[in-house]
Order: C-alpha cells, then structure tokens, then sequence
C-alpha cells in the first residue's frame, strides 16, 4: 500500500465518519517496503494540492521517515529551469509512489480499531457489529 493512498483513506466504521480523529490512520508495526518506479513530476505537481500535508508530516514522523517541510512546496519548485525534476520532486515521489507498507496494521486514532495490511493490501472488510 503506497503512502500516497494512506492521504485519502479515514476509519470505515459508521460512528468514526464524523470524527477528525478517524484521518489519518495510523501505522503500527509497519513493515516498509521500496519499489522503483519512473518519476512522473507532472504527477507529483498535481496532486500536491490535493494532499492533506499535516496527514501526511504526522505519517512520515510516526514511519520515522525523514521530516518534510512545514510548507506544501510550490509546483513550480518541483521543476528547475532546464524541465527537469529537483531534488524535492524526486523525493516527494520515493515517498509518495515508490515507499509502501508491506505490512502491518492501521490504526483509527478515534476508534482504536486495526485494520490487518498483508502483502501491501490493507483489509477494510469490518465484522457485522461494526458496520
């Protein structure tokens, strides 16, 4: 599961729907794993805007990944006069595409409530007296 996907996930539990300690979820005994893929820096400057910054500053500290700035970066900051990507661009993509949690658990800030990740695919399927 890409970390990019953790920005735009909350708590499937009905009662957690309404709640700001339901986003983001939080990992724990998180297994990382890295997987190369092309920098797409017109990727990355567009979805920047989308992205919950905070969410995501709180996910890479909790991983112990290296702290982001206190700023969203500028887009035009993503790319250097020549067309080519920064530095910042490629780091942004290592983390946002290419760093996943292979596995682990997820866990609801709200309700308490762990979702299983397996193989990089997080389980969200709840039990009858939850949903």
């Amino acid at each position: 599961m890409k970390l990019l996907t953790l920005n735009f996930l909350t708590c499937a539990i009905k009662t957690c729907k309404s709640s700001p300690a339901s986003f983001p979820l939080h990992p724990k005994d998180a297994e990382l794993e890295q997987i190369e893929i092309d920098l797409n820096s017109l990727f990355i400057q567009n979805i920047l805007p989308r992205l919950d910054w905070n969410a995501l500053k709180t996910l890479t500290s909790e991983l112990g990944l290296p702290a982001l700035p206190d700023e969203v970066p500028e887009a035009e900051a993503l790319v250097s006069e020549e067309g080519d990507a920064t530095q910042m661009a490629k780091d942004l993509h290592g983390l946002l595409m290419e760093t996943g949690i292979a596995s682990g658990k997820l866990c609801c800030g709200n309700c308490g409530h762990e979702y299983a990740v397996k193989e990089g695919i997080a389980n969200f399927l709840l039990p009858s007296h939850l949903v």
